[in-house]
Order: structure tokens, then C-alpha cells, then sequence
């Protein structure tokens, strides 16, 4: 299957010490139509982001020198949105939600099938460069689909991929009450994941940027919904 013009002309820095591992990331990237650069440390992942601009970064945890989670820390302090794809060894949710709060738009646990990593991406990359020629508005909020752009009482609000697409996907249908799965699967292109935890640190990361003008209101047992109101 050939790849599309568009995600042939992608760039994703792979931060992996294992040469196993990283072969395996850089074929089934390469397959999916991704140019690669390879990094073995931190150090020198850190300096491809920030010389080469790629449309994704795959990060893993235990690096050396710098780990993944102190590159994702400097990219975000530094004001680079450059969607991100935590790797670890380490079934920790602490190390999910870390990494979540950090900045990170997904996570991956080893061991994971090539596959599912270059379908991350892909959805990332299609996430980051959709085109929906539509501004919501709802209540103090203006987002921007097009231009990937959100204010709040004309105040930007710099959100990571997955923030923007999950408060999108809220916000197109007010009031609406989403599940937990039914967000993983339209954000994370999941259809039966069981960390729903992933949502809930997302929703609270929207919260906290967003302010208290902003509704996503939470339904007990069920989900989230955006309110076209703020709250009173």
C-alpha cells in the first residue's frame, strides 16, 4: 500500500537505545510513508527536534543522559507543540499520567507491535493537519478547527494535539454527554482500551488551561460534556 503525499513528506524523530527496538519503530514508520531520524540518547533527540522540526516525535522513557520525560519537559517549557508518543518499559500509571501532564499526546507500553505505533502516528500527524474549514464557538470559547487555534474571551490558549481534538470534539456537539470509550475512540482512534484514566487526565489538563469560565462538566459514572454556558 502506498503512502500518501502527504505523510510522505513527514518527518518523525524515534528516541530509542535499543537497536532492536528502533529498527522495528523506523521499518513500520518508514512503511507507513514517514521519513525517520533516529536518535540514542537524549541529548541528541533533543537537538533533532528542535534542528529538524519533524511532524512527531516517538520518545522512550528510559534514555540516557536525558530521559523522555525531561525532553518532553524542556519541549513544552520551550513552547514546542510537537505532537509526542511516550514509549515505556514501565506499566506504571504514574508514569502515563506524568507524562500526560507533561504534554504528551499518547502512550505506549513494550512490548507493542510496530503496527500500532505507526498507526499512532499516523493519527497524530492527521489530527495535527486536518483542515475542518470551521470556528466553534460556544459561551468565552472560539476554536479554530482550520487554523487549530483556541481563545478564550479572546485569550489564546496553547493546548497539545490531543487537547485541541478532544475539547474539538466536545465542543462540536454542546451539552452532549460523551463516554469515556466513545472519546477514546474518536481522540485516540481506540475502540476497546481500558486506561479510560487517559481521558480523565486530559479532561483536568483542559480544565486547568482553559479557566473557570470553560464547562466540561463531568456526568458521574458515564462521561464529559462541554456546556455552551459557562458556569454561573
Amino acid at each position: 500500500m502506498m503512502p500518501d503525499r502527504d505523510e510522505a513528506r513527514g518527518l518523525v524523530v524515534v528516541a530509542e537505545d535499543e537497536s532492536a527496538i528502533a529498527d522495528v519503530e523506523r521499518m513500520y514508520l518508514q512503511d507507513a510513508g514517514f521519513r525517520t531520524l533516529l536518535a540514542r540518547d537524549g541529548y541528541d533527540a533533543l537537538a533533532q527536534i528542535r534542528r529538524s522540526s519533524p511532524v512527531a516525535a516517538v520518545l522512550d522513557i528510559g534514555l540516557p543522559g536525558l530521559d523522555g520525560l525531561e525532553i518532553l519537559r524542556t519541549l513544552r517549557r520551550e513552547d514546542d507543540w510537537t505532537p509526542v508518543v511516550l514509549v515505556t518499559a514501565r506499566d506504571g500509571e504514574v508514569d502515563r499520567i506524568l507524562g500526560i501532564e507533561l504534554g504528551a499526546d499518547d502512550y505506549l507500553t513494550k512490548p507493542f507491535s510496530g503496527r500500532e505505533l505507526a498507526a499512532r502516528v499516523r493519527g497524530l500527524v492527521r489530527r495535527t493537519g486536518v483542515r475542518a474549514g470551521s470556528i466553534i464557538t460556544a459561551g468565552p470559547v472560539s476554536i479554530d478547527r482550520d487554523r487549530r487555534v483556541v481563545t478564550v474571551d479572546t485569550r489564546p490558549v496553547t493546548l497539545t494535539t490531543t487537547e485541541f481534538d478532544l475539547l474539538a470534539h466536545l465542543a462540536s456537539e454542546p451539552g452532549r454527554v460523551f463516554e469515556r470509550s466513545q472519546l477514546l475512540s474518536a481522540v485516540w482512534g481506540v475502540a476497546d482500551f481500558s486506561g479510560t484514566r487517559t481521558v480523565d487526565v486530559h479532561i483536568a489538563q483542559l480544565r486547568a488551561k482553559l479557566g473557570p469560565t470553560v464547562a466540561v462538566r463531568t456526568v458521574r459514572g458515564v462521561g464529559y460534556a462541554f456546556d455552551a454556558e459557562p458556569p454561573r
